[in-house]
Formats: structure tokens, sequence, C-alpha cells
């Protein structure tokens, strides 16, 4: 149980949300370098991952920046280490999808055998968070087992307690949330995370067990969840199968390893805390009808004068 922690993880929170100085740091690898991670695919949505820093160009507020740094995501020896987080919901609405939620969280964390560490974040009624390294692995899979569904679902408040965790991480940071969707709990409404997320440079997946859901609140949480991983620049998927699930998982470690991570110092010396659209694009030919999956933008440092 977070208790305290948890208490002043949702004070930092309220802070973040009313202040703009303490929204500064989103995509950022150091004080100045802005980073953004994208994955390209083309017309037929296979993936490009044979591009090169020339293809790309970055805009930010329609102002061409200067990348300073590339890499590749399956460049495992010298690219940014990866660190993964696993939103689990185990509140009393997931009982008749708990059996696959489990077996599908613990398949696909076992194909991330090259993350440097897993933060599992499972959330009812309360919010519960461990960090585990590579080693504590069968520490982990217990731990997703041993949880039986009960109580509400802080879903929200879970989500910000694993993005209070991982602003000081430096790397890449995804974060896959399994679900049926419905928040009864939080202290954090949609909207502000929402805002959370855009402040992050985590990347959310989403994979939604929907099935059980009235038909109303079904369509309203495969929206809202939608929206979380789009804004991050992730992908939502809503499986009925156990094979639904693992073509979702492996269309996920397909993108985390076709990532590009782009990085560069902004012309803009403003730190008014102002949001700053990201524009990612790729040159031609090797952009010719390419799509790309990337976050929208970032908070601007903030200093008061």
């Amino acid at each position: 149980m977070v208790g305290t922690r948890f208490a002043v993880s949702l004070m930092i929170l309220a802070i973040c949300l009313a202040s703009p100085a303490a929204q500064q740091g989103t995509f950022r690898a150091g004080t100045e370098l802005v980073s953004v991670a994208a994955t390209v695919t083309d017309r037929r949505g296979q993936f490009l991952s044979d591009l090169t820093l020339e293809d790309f160009e970055i805009l930010e507020d329609g102002k061409p920046q200067t990348l300073q740094h590339f890499a590749r995501g399956d460049d495992l020896e010298t690219g940014p280490e990866l660190h993964v987080g696993l939103l689990f919901d185990t509140s009393g609405s997931m009982d008749a999808d708990i059996k696959m939620s489990r077996s599908a969280a613990i398949k696909f964390l076992n194909t991330m055998n090259y993350a440097k560490d897993m933060t599992l974040v499972d959330f009812d009624t309360e919010v519960r968070v461990t960090k585990f390294s590579q080693q504590d692995f069968p520490r982990l899979v217990e731990r997703i087992r041993s949880r039986k569904p009960e109580g509400f679902t802080a879903m929200y408040d879970a989500l910000g307690v694993y993005l209070d965790g991982a602003a000081d991480v430096e790397g890449r940071k995804i974060l896959v949330v399994f679900t049926d969707g419905g928040d009864t709990r939080s202290a954090i409404r949609f909207g502000d995370a929402m805002t959370l997320i855009r402040a992050s440079d985590v990347m959310v997946y989403a994979i939604g067990f929907l099935q059980n859901q009235s038909g109303g609140s079904r369509s309203e949480q495969r929206l809202r969840l939608t929206q979380m991983a789009s804004e991050s620049g992730g992908s939502a998927f809503f499986p009925a199968t156990m094979k639904e699930i693992e073509e979702a998982y492996d269309t996920i470690v397909s993108q985390v390893r076709a990532q590009y991570v782009l990085g560069y110092v902004s012309t803009n010396t403003a730190t008014n805390g102002h949001w700053r659209k990201v524009e990612i694009r790729v040159r031609q030919p090797a952009g010719n009808g390419a799509r790309i999956q990337a976050r929208k933008g970032y908070f601007a440092p903030y200093r008061e004068n």
C-alpha cells in the first residue's frame, strides 16, 4: 500500500497542475536537450527502421530546429536505456478478465528482457508501486499472479503515481496499461490525467478489456484509453481473445524496437512554461507517404522573473 507516499504524490501532482513552474522538464534528457521518441511507418503500415539523422527534420512551433542527437530503438548497446512500466488493474470489475490479463502481462514483460528495469503499479481502491530489475523478474511474476480482483478502480491516481516516479528517470520510458477502463475511485480526474501525460515524456500503450462493459460505458472507456495513448505518442488496443492480446504486444514490441530518439536544443530561450508544439517530418523520398507517431509537444521550462 502506498499510504503516505501516495498522499505526497498527489500533493506533487496538484502542484504540477496548478503551477507552470512544476511543468518544466518534459521531453528533457538534461537542462537543454529536448528528446522525442518517434516511429515511422510506410503506406502499408510497415515500420521504416533504416532511416538516418539526415532523413529527419523537426520543427518547434513551426520553426526548424537542428537535430543534435539521434539513436535507434534497436541499438541496445549505445542507445538510451529503456524503462518499462506496467499499470495493472486488479479492481473487482476485472474479475472476468483477470486470468487473461495476468497471462498477457507476464508474456509481454517476458519479451522486455533488454529493459533496464520494470515498474509494476497494481491498483484497485489502493495503489501499490514496486520497481524490479531483470534479476527480480520471478518476483514480479509472482506479484502479478498473487493479486485477486477486488475493490474500486483508481486508475488515474495510479497513472499519476507512476508518472511522478518516472519524471527523474533518464532514457526511454514506456507504460503499458492493462485495465477494463472505468475509473471509479481516483482523486485525479480524466482531464488532469491527460495534462499529466502531456507534461511527461512517457509513451503510453493501453490494452483495454472492455468485453464485459455495457455498451455506453464501453464506448466512453475506449475513447478515453485511446486519447491517453494517442496524446503520448503510443497506441491503444482492445483485444477479445488471447490471440489478439499477443498480436497487440507483438505490435508494441515492434514499435519500441523501431523507435528513433531525436534530440535538439530549442532555439526558443523563453522560460515561461508555455506549451510548445513539436512536429517531426521525414524528408523525401524516404518519407513518401510515411506516417509518424510521436507525442505532440512539451511544456517549456519555467522560471519566475
